[in-house]
C-alpha cells in the first residue's frame, strides 16, 4: 500500500471519519483462538495511527467473524479518538 506524504501546509488535520482507512481482519494462532488485525490511517497525512509498538492484541476469540468484528469496533475508536486529540 501506499499512503500519501505528510503535508506541513496545515491540511493534514482530519476533519471527519471519512479521512481516515480502518482496515480489520483476522489470523488463526496456532493454538486455534482467532486473533484481529487491524490497521488505521489517517488519509490526509497518511500516518499509520495503529498498530504502534506496544499495541494491545485484539483477542483471542472462538471465530474469525468475532474477531474481525472486534477488530472493526477497536479501529473505529482509534478513529474517534483522534478526531477528539489529534495526534501531530
Amino acid at each position: 500500500m501506499i499512503f500519501p506524504k505528510a503535508r506541513d501546509d496545515g491540511t493534514s488535520r482530519a476533519a471527519s471519519r471519512q479521512d481516515y482507512e480502518v482496515y480489520a481482519t483476522y489470523r488463526r494462532t496456532t493454538e486455534g483462538a482467532f486473533v484481529g488485525l487491524l490497521k488505521v490511517v489517517r488519509k490526509t497525512d497518511g500516518r499509520l495511527l495503529f498498530p504502534f509498538a506496544g499495541a494491545p492484541d485484539i483477542g483471542p476469540f472462538e471465530n474469525g467473524q468475532a474477531a474481525r468484528e472486534a477488530a472493526q469496533r477497536y479501529g473505529e475508536n482509534v478513529v474517534d479518538g483522534d478526531l477528539d486529540n489529534p495526534e501531530a
